[in-house]
């Protein structure tokens, strides 16, 4: 059965004219009337009685519509509870994350728990080397991910952060005492990339393949976690970028971070599934967005 019909039916019961009966439905009297007429073929009796100057129901159509009214009734009020509680920012927002909880990422679950006490964030770690899959089967509801996103199905918030790369290296590498390093200086030292399903593009971001003049950088072997990349560089396998407020967070004994100009800067943002957007998303991304302004995170 045809919904569309359904609802004809029920609110050219009430109207009782053809032409009101459109204005409400924003349908043409023509429509009406062709749905009316398929409703009708399916129940296999006349529901109106039609003349050039009134329509009435049949006993046929007040029996029906006396059976149809309450599932009807009842099927409306569901669809505008569903709405009224996608309009609600309560329950659980489970919010993933790359690696490291920077101040960009607790700072924005501060503000929005702040501002909506009935929402708790539950923060997920993403694996780097799959930085869409857990948003993609529903395991998480937004992500802090790194700009941009060309993703048809994913929609994106605005840019959280814009900081500098620094290069993790063993300290016993050559490149581990110095101040800083030009990007055209990682033409032939191998970098540590990522495995997974990660898009080529995020692969890039993380592991460039070429300098800004296009000379190559090689590939020292992939990982799966920032974590098994910093086992990897202290072992002298490779250097690895990390962003800056990554790299302050890891400091250790056995790695050097080596700050590096000349790349483009490292974006953090939220990215969502578009057709899963939700009034809790779009309050989560404001909250994030405010705190960015307030916070110092926009320093490049």
């Amino acid at each position: 059965m045809d919904f569309r019909e359904l609802e004809c039916f029920v609110v050219l019961s009430e109207e009782l004219h053809f032409a009101r009966t459109a204005e409400r439905l924003y349908l043409s009297p023509g429509r009406v009337s062709q749905l009316m007429r398929s409703l009708e073929t399916r129940i296999g009796g006349r529901l109106f009685d039609r003349t050039s100057r009134r329509v009435r129901l049949t006993p046929l159509g007040e029996r029906f519509l006396a059976d149809l009214r309450p599932a009807y009734e009842g099927l409306g009020a569901a669809v505008g509870r569903a709405k009224a509680a996608a309009r609600e920012v309560t329950g659980v927002l489970r919010v993933g994350f790359l690696a490291t909880p920077t101040d960009v990422v607790t700072g924005s679950v501060r503000a929005f728990e702040s501002r909506y006490p009935g929402c708790e964030v539950e923060l997920v770690e993403i694996p780097m080397s799959d930085p869409f899959g857990r948003l993609r089967a529903g395991q998480v509801d937004i992500a802090f991910t790194l700009l941009p996103v060309d993703e048809p199905d994913l929609a994106t918030g605005e840019g959280l952060n814009r900081v500098s790369y620094e290069l993790g290296v063993s300290t016993r590498h050559p490149l581990a005492g110095r101040a800083g390093i030009g990007a055209e200086e990682l033409a032939g030292l191998p970098l540590i990339g990522l495995d997974g399903s990660a898009p080529r593009a995020w692969r890039e971001r993380v592991a460039p393949s070429v300098t800004p003049s296009g000379r190559p950088i090689p590939l020292a072997g992939t990982v799966t976690t920032s974590q098994e990349g910093l086992t990897q560089v202290a072992l002298g396998r490779g250097g690895m970028l990390f962003c800056a407020p990554t790299a302050a967070h890891h400091r250790r004994s056995d790695v050097s971070f080596v700050p590096v100009t000349g790349l483009p800067p490292s974006i953090l943002g939220l990215a969502w599934v578009r057709a899963a957007e939700t009034a809790a998303i779009r309050a989560f991304g404001e909250a994030a967005a405010r705190h960015a302004l307030g916070s110092e995170a926009m320093v490049a």
